[in-house]
């Protein structure tokens, strides 16, 4: 867990120590508390890194193939995805993720 705090962490310190050490805070107490709501269960590591990819710069209001915003190619092709994964997985017709 130790590598995973720092990767969080390491460029921010770099840029601002006092933001980079409430990250870590944040870390801990998320590590020894359980927390019950939904929305801010613990995140895995690959899910963070996609949070903080360019595509947290990208618009992409709408669904795919249909968006209100242009060059949103690699989002569609990422949320198509999720919503056959979502399909296959609930062996549901549609889903809306």
């Amino acid at each position: 867990m130790l590598q995973a705090r720092t990767d969080l962490t390491s460029r921010i310190d770099a840029v601002d120590p006092e933001v980079g050490a409430a990250i870590r805070d944040e870390f801990e107490r998320q590590q020894y508390t359980l927390e019950l709501i939904p929305s801010e269960n613990i995140a895995s590591p690959a899910v963070l890194q996609a949070l903080g990819s360019l595509l947290n710069n990208k618009y992409a209001e709408g669904y795919p193939g249909k968006r209100y915003y242009g060059g949103c190619e690699n989002v569609d092709r990422i949320e198509t995805l999720a919503i056959e994964r979502a399909k296959a997985l609930f062996k549901a017709e549609h889903a809306n993720v």
